[in-house]
């Protein structure tokens, strides 16, 4: 009888077992489907790579946890499901319960970015602080549209993402409501040149200020 391994087994070259093809995880980019290191070793490599990164042990609940639970490793108290964030992978739910969670994404915020405002314009405007300070300055430091002072809202596109500029609440909002279209907002300069006063010119240098020329007036009982 021949000693050689099966076709279906492997060699872990980590601890040179040959293994069947059950005991190495899955990956899609090697040529066979399957990792390189088999699970127990892949667990080790894993664990000594944490350890030399400064990583701590995972800690493990010190108690079987009875279905509908979990138990936060933070913390270290055992909560129901609803109480840890959802994820779509693993078990569905995130391996720390929701304040525990929460403390870690701002600790990651402020390591990583130097704060949640940094985080919130590298993720969804692309630019950071810096950026944001250039920009406000080019414009005088007010909202672009009204000139109000200390604007805070950044206005991109929202088909290309570019950042167009910084902007007040009510401007920003204002954009948003009307969709970015020019045609709505032209319809709306429109409609308020018939329906609120006007300064109109009559003579060099004299305005009157002419009545609305549709609408109905307040009722009296208002």
């Amino acid at each position: 009888m021949s000693d050689l391994p099966e076709a279906s087994d492997r060699v872990c070259p980590q601890c040179g077992r040959s293994l069947p093809a059950s005991a190495f995880h899955r990956n899609k980019r090697r040529p066979d489907g399957l990792a390189f290191y088999c699970k127990t070793c892949a667990a080790a490599r894993s664990e000594a790579s944490r350890r030399k990164h400064g990583i701590a042990a995972q800690r493990r609940a010190p108690a079987p946890v009875a279905d509908g639970l979990k138990w936060c490793p933070d913390c270290q108290q055992t909560k129901a499901l609803e109480d840890f964030p959802r994820t779509r992978k693993g078990s569905g739910r995130h391996s720390y319960c929701k304040p525990c969670h929460n403390i870690r994404g701002r600790e990651s915020k402020e390591r990583l970015y130097g704060g949640s405002r940094e985080y919130h314009l590298r993720r969804r405007y692309g630019i950071g602080q810096q950026e944001f300070d250039e920009l406000l300055a080019e414009q005088g430091g007010v909202c672009a549209i009204c000139g109000g002072a200390d604007p805070q809202h950044v206005d991109h596109d929202h088909r290309t993402g570019w950042v167009r500029g910084i902007l007040c609440f009510n401007c920003n909002g204002g954009l948003g409501q009307f969709r970015d279209d020019q045609a709505r907002l032209a319809g709306a300069i429109t409609y308020l040149r018939g329906t609120t006063w006007q300064r109109v010119l009559i003579h060099p240098g004299v305005y009157q200020m002419c009545s609305p020329t549709r609408g109905r007036p307040p009722s009296p009982r208002s």
